[in-house]
């Protein structure tokens, strides 16, 4: 597949979403009726420098402060960001090509809050992608919008979450799909959700990057669009 009929059919999958005005919600609507904070995990926050990321109680500890400190019930944490917090995993690192850019939106809040298909879905595979630093549990979903098919892939939920599920199951819109995981289930982040979306899955199941290297930013970020097209959380 070249990046040239990615980006087209990419491009398609953007359209008809940006011109839906069905879209149901992700997150609770009290979240919504309030403005997030934006959080930073680039090099450009100095803040991060003196934290120990690995210490669960002081990276939980940053997020809930900042928050606090903004009056923010929830924040959102950026696409396409070239981020300096993936150094505490070795899922991420490498010698030859470390991954750094960010492929979808992050919605930091409380653990258990509940997270809904924001258009109708048919249940494509699930995994608990039990890492130190991985998506923890993960649901993904098959959507068909005017005959264009994409997926939507939801990370760190609760364990809970995975319990009786079953591939190919019909999904409404709107319906209640998974709740978000804490620190000891979610692959070891404060609680939030990852929001991401794709126009081809590459045949993977259950799991896909959610961080690309530097090197291959291009190709992923073509193959996965701003996920705010759904989420429209930047518009709040």
């Amino acid at each position: 597949m070249t990046i040239s009929s990615i980006r087209k059919y990419s491009n398609s999958v953007r359209n008809v979403l940006a011109g839906y005005k069905d879209m149901g919600a992700v997150i609770p609507a009290r979240f919504l009726k309030t403005s997030p904070y934006i959080f930073d995990f680039s090099r450009k926050n100095k803040k991060l420098a003196a934290l120990d990321l690995n210490n669960a109680e002081e990276f939980i500890g940053y997020i809930t402060a900042t928050l606090k400190n903004n009056r923010c019930i929830f924040g959102v944490g950026g696409y396409g960001e070239n981020r300096i917090i993936y150094r505490r995993s070795n899922l991420f690192e490498s010698d030859a090509d470390p991954r750094s850019i960010h492929l979808g939106v992050d919605l930091w809040m409380p653990a258990k809050t509940p997270v809904y298909s924001p258009l109708p879905a048919v249940l494509h595979s699930f995994r608990d992608n039990n890492n130190f630093g991985d998506y923890g549990p993960t649901i993904i979903l098959r959507h068909s919008l005017r005959g264009i098919t994409f997926f939507t892939l939801y990370g760190h939920l609760s364990r809970f979450s995975l319990k009786n599920l079953k591939e190919g199951v019909k999904i409404k819109k709107g319906q209640r799909i998974a709740a978000l995981g804490n620190y000891n289930e979610n692959g070891q982040w404060p609680s939030h959700l990852h929001f991401q979306l794709i126009s081809n899955l590459l045949g993977k199941k259950g799991d896909f990057p959610g961080v690309a290297s530097v090197s291959e930013k291009k190709y992923y970020v073509t193959l996965c669009p701003d996920p705010d097209v759904i989420l429209r959380v930047n518009k709040v």
